[in-house]
C-alpha cells in the first residue's frame, strides 16, 4: 500500500509530490494536461499587491518555504525554472509617489518595497512618474518545472497521464483501492478541474479565465518586470510575456479575439515602440469567491483530501500549503482556518 494518490501535477500537485518524497513517502501521479492554467499562466511571484501597495497573505512564510523547496528540485532534477527579477511598478502621480512610500514605511511591506524610487527611462515607456521597486520577486518557468518533473515521475514508474475516474474508487477500512493501486491517502490538486470531482464539487471553487500574449519586441530592451494596467515580462531574445485578463464568465481554455484586443490595447498605451504577437494563450485560473484556498479532508471520507484554489498566486502558495496539508494528514496539525474547507461547509 502506498502512501498518497496525487491527481494532478501542477504548481500544487507538485509541491506535495516533491514534500511526500523528501518525508520518504510512496506516491502516485495521475495528469492527463487537461488542466493547462499552470502551463501557460505567467508564473510571476510577487509578495505585494500592487493595486494598492498591501502585503499578500502570509507572504513572508510562503517565500521562506517555497522557494527552498523549487531549488531543491532545481538541483534535483538539474533543471533551472526560477529566474529571479525586479518588478518595477509603474507610478502615474505624485499621489501614487505618496502611498508608495507610506506603505514602504509599513514594518511588514519594508522588505519588500524600496523605499527610493527608481528613475530608470525605458526608452520605449513614458514614466515621468518613475516607478516603485518590488524585492523578492521573478518568474517561474512552469512548463519548464511541469516537464521536468513528469520525466522525473515517469523515471520512477509513479506517473500516468491517463485520466482519473472517480467511480473506480473503493474505499476499505484503513485506505482505498484505485483500480490496481491501493493507497492510504489521495490528494485532489486538480486546478478547475475539480468541478468534475463529485466529492469535492459543492466547494466554491469559482475560476477566473486569464489570457497572456508572447510578443517580440527589439526595441524594448526591458531587463525587468514592467507592471501597469499590464505586466511585461522579458523572456529572452528579444520575448516578452504580456498579461493578463481577467474574466469571470468564459470558462474555457480557449483565447478569444477579445481577450487578445484587450491586452494589446493596454500593451500599446505603455509601449511606444512596435511589437509582433507570437503566441496567445489562455487557461482558467482556480480562483475562490472569498480568495482563500481550499484545502482539508472530505467531511465523510476521511483519505480524500483536496489541495486547490491557489488562484493567481500559485508560484508563492503551492508549496507552503502544500506543506500545510502534508503535516495535517500526516502530524494532524491543525490547517489555518482561513484556508481550511471546514469553512464552506459551516456556511451551508
Amino acid at each position: 500500500m502506498i502512501d498518497f494518490i496525487i491527481v494532478g501535477n501542477g504548481l500544487a500537485g507538485i509541491s506535495f509530490a516533491e514534500i511526500a518524497l523528501q518525508n520518504n513517502k510512496s506516491i502516485f501521479v495521475f495528469d492527463n494536461n487537461s488542466q493547462p492554467s499552470s502551463r501557460v499562466a505567467g508564473g510571476l511571484y510577487n509578495p505585494v499587491v500592487l493595486k494598492r501597495f498591501s502585503e499578500v497573505w502570509k507572504a513572508k512564510e510562503q517565500i521562506d518555504f517555497a522557494f527552498p523547496l523549487y531549488h531543491k528540485i532545481q538541483a534535483k532534477l538539474d533543471v533551472v525554472f526560477d529566474f529571479e527579477l525586479p518588478i518595477l511598478r509603474k507610478l502615474y502621480s505624485v499621489e501614487e509617489q505618496n502611498n508608495w512610500f507610506q506603505a514602504a514605511d509599513k514594518p511588514n511591506l519594508a522588505p519588500f518595497l524600496d523605499s527610493k524610487l527608481v528613475t530608470n527611462s525605458y526608452e520605449s515607456i513614458a514614466s515621468p512618474f518613475h516607478y516603485g521597486k518590488v524585492n523578492h520577486t521573478g518568474y517561474l518557468e512552469i512548463s519548464t518545472l511541469i516537464e521536468a518533473y513528469s520525466t522525473y515521475l515517469k523515471s520512477l514508474n509513479i506517473f500516468s497521464n491517463e485520466g482519473f475516474n472517480y467511480e473506480e474508487i473503493e474505499f476499505l477500512d484503513n485506505g482505498l483501492q484505485y483500480k490496481s493501486i491501493q493507497a492510504k491517502h489521495i490528494i485532489f490538486a486538480e486546478g478547475f478541474g475539480l468541478h468534475a470531482n463529485p466529492y469535492f464539487d459543492n466547494l466554491p471553487l469559482d475560476g477566473t479565465k486569464g489570457e497572456l500574449l508572447i510578443i517580440k519586441a527589439p526595441n524594448l530592451d526591458l531587463d525587468v518586470v514592467i507592471k501597469s494596467s499590464v505586466f511585461i515580462l522579458p523572456i529572452g531574445n528579444d520575448l516578452y510575456k504580456v498579461g493578463a485578463t481577467y474574466d469571470w464568465k468564459d470558462k474555457t481554455n480557449t483565447p478569444t479575439e477579445e481577450g487578445k484586443q484587450e491586452l494589446i490595447d493596454k500593451l500599446s498605451e505603455l509601449i511606444s515602440c512596435d511589437f509582433e504577437i507570437v503566441q496567445h494563450f489562455a487557461g482558467v485560473r482556480p480562483t475562490v469567491k472569498d480568495r482563500r484556498p481550499l484545502v482539508g479532508t472530505h467531511p465523510v471520507h476521511s483519505q480524500l483530501h483536496v489541495l486547490n484554489g491557489l488562484g493567481t498566486r500559485g508560484v508563492m502558495l503551492g508549496p507552503y500549503l502544500a506543506n500545510q496539508l502534508f503535516q495535517h494528514i500526516e502530524n494532524n496539525i491543525p490547517l489555518e482556518k482561513e484556508i481550511d474547507i471546514i469553512r464552506c461547509y459551516k456556511k451551508k
